[in-house]
């Protein structure tokens, strides 16, 4: 089903008298800028999600570590979920409230707020203290630093991926999904290897002996990302796309937008949700799985060895799905992997008794690792793509905010459901089995949904969805010469579109 908004549908295929309609779309990848002057923006707008995997990631290991450290207060305690889960409803916030921001404010100045917000709450959280040294008080620090750390992460996903997708737009035609990838998903899985890999080192530098210095470390280590891309965001401009057909300077029609994109926000936040249940929750518990599986005798540095490279698994993933969505297109890229994914969830399933001994976690580590893998290709890399490009350029930090925050809010969800899930298992077998088959079956579902009720996206998508949601304002009569932070169409900038468009009136 290409267009499963019935307004959308209107405006295509018509119903009132032809029009003539003045758009400003002059292409973007004509206006005058070096290589580096097109690359740059989206390098630094879409970078900063490294955090969010590196800091979203980082913190299955040192919960780990603080088990080992504190086996009664920790591991028999809330805090076990609160101090891992609590970063996804502070995301939702951030996403919900940078996604109004960059809309109604700016992309640059949300962002580089964001980026601020990250380093702060990082370090902190890597100094979390109880009052007079007591320990539940340091677990109801670190809560509350990593519910403020996930407002900073949440705001790089608005501000930040939506400005990399509009920047991409001024790259060379054919590569643009490649490149919002590699600086978008990429990000988050390369933050998701690193996240893996410092706890492994650091335990080996400190040795067990010294948990309390290397958990910290491992926290402290996450103010690095957000300070290293600093400079280059106070550098940035506002995209074009944005100045052109942004409504920083005019109140938003939210009805119209309602009845506009309702039915595909639907969609592509439960593809997200479905995703982020599974995918942050395999990553966090990964590493306690592995424990479990390789018993207690294992040395901690080497179970974070095998969960750095279960995170490796990753990487490959993301990176030829980033160059498949320019050759077969995001949506059947999303449907066609996730559905190869769910496939090998079931197998994974079904022989995880013989995978779940010490002897064979090569084995467990390269089959869940492909698992992995396909969901990166599939709606790993492209569920982001579609909410940034499936909406109008005015309302899309907002579109694309409430989206990822279904996302998060599933993998807050499921960061709760799957220890349920495991702790009413039958039998120790069951308990690993049950996780699996729940994802492969939502896998199963995300691919249908993707399949048939997703459009297709383009290499020229943003211009075009712009020129369609222009068409349908104008056609319900709202001005759109107040849209974009430049003087409205100069004379230099307008093209005629001369097309059979329907007019679509407001319905009662």
């Amino acid at each position: 089903m290409e267009h499963a908004n019935t307004e959308e549908a209107e405006v295509k295929s018509g119903g009132v008298p032809d029009i003539q309609h003045e758009i400003e779309a002059a292409p973007l990848e004509d206006i005058t800028k070096s290589r580096w002057e097109r690359s740059w923006p989206t390098i630094a707008c879409g970078a900063g999600l490294f955090s969010d995997g590196y800091l979203n990631n980082v913190i299955g290991s040192v919960g780990t570590m603080l088990s080992t450290i504190y086996p009664d207060q920790y591991a028999g305690s809330p805090a076990l979920q609160n101090v891992s889960s609590i970063v996804f409803a502070g995301t939702v916030v951030g996403q919900l409230l940078f996604g109004v921001t960059s809309d109604y404010w700016s992309r640059k100045w949300s962002l580089l707020i964001s980026t601020c917000i990250l380093f702060v709450f990082a370090a902190l959280c890597a100094g979390a203290y109880g009052a007079n040294g007591s320990v539940p008080g340091m677990f109801a620090a670190l809560t509350a630093y990593r519910f403020f750390l996930g407002i900073g992460i949440g705001g790089e996903y608005p501000a930040g991926s939506v400005a990399c997708a509009e920047s991409s737009g001024e790259l060379k035609y054919g590569h643009r999904n490649r490149w919002f990838i590699m600086f978008t998903n990429v990000q988050i899985d390369f933050g998701f290897v690193v996240g893996a890999l410092v706890p492994m080192i650091i335990v080996l530098i400190t040795s067990e002996d010294h948990l309390r210095l290397a958990w910290r470390l491992c926290l402290g280590l996450g103010v690095i990302p957000p300070l290293s891309l600093l400079y280059l965001r106070l550098k940035l401009n506002e995209p074009e796309e944005f100045n052109r057909s942004g409504m920083q300077n005019c109140r938003i029609p939210y009805w119209l937008v309602i009845k506009f994109y309702w039915f595909r926000l639907i969609i592509v936040a439960l593809i997200w949700f479905v995703y982020d249940f599974s995918t942050y929750s395999f990553g966090i518990y990964s590493s306690s799985w592995l424990k479990i599986i390789l018993g207690d005798s294992y040395p901690l540095w080497k179970d974070f060895g095998w969960n750095t490279l279960l995170n490796l698994f990753y990487l490959p993933g993301a990176i030829a799905g980033s160059f498949l969505s320019d050759m077969i297109g995001p949506r059947k890229c999303l449907a066609i992997f996730v559905a190869v994914q769910g496939i090998i969830g079931f197998i994974m399933a079904g022989c995880y008794k013989y995978l779940d001994t010490n002897a064979n976690v090569a084995g467990f580590v390269v089959v869940y690792g492909i698992f992995l893998a396909l969901g990166e290709i599939g709606p790993g890399d492209n569920i982001g793509m579609l909410a940034a490009k499936t909406s109008a350029t005015a309302i899309r930090g907002q579109y694309y905010g409430i989206a990822a925050a279904c996302g998060k809010i599933g993998a807050f969800v499921g960061s709760y459901v799957f220890p349920v899930i495991q702790k009413n298992a039958p039998n120790t077998i069951r308990s690993g089995q049950d996780p699996f088959f729940v994802s492969s079956s939502l896998c199963i579902f995300s691919a249908a949904l993707a399949w048939f009720l997703l459009p297709e996206v383009g290499q020229d998508t943003i211009q075009e969805e712009d020129v369609k949601f222009r068409v349908y304002l104008a056609n319900n009569g709202f001005d759109i010469s107040k849209m974009g932070a430049k003087p409205a169409r100069s004379e230099e900038s307008i093209v005629h579109v001369e097309e059979d468009l329907g007019a679509p009136s407001e319905k009662a």
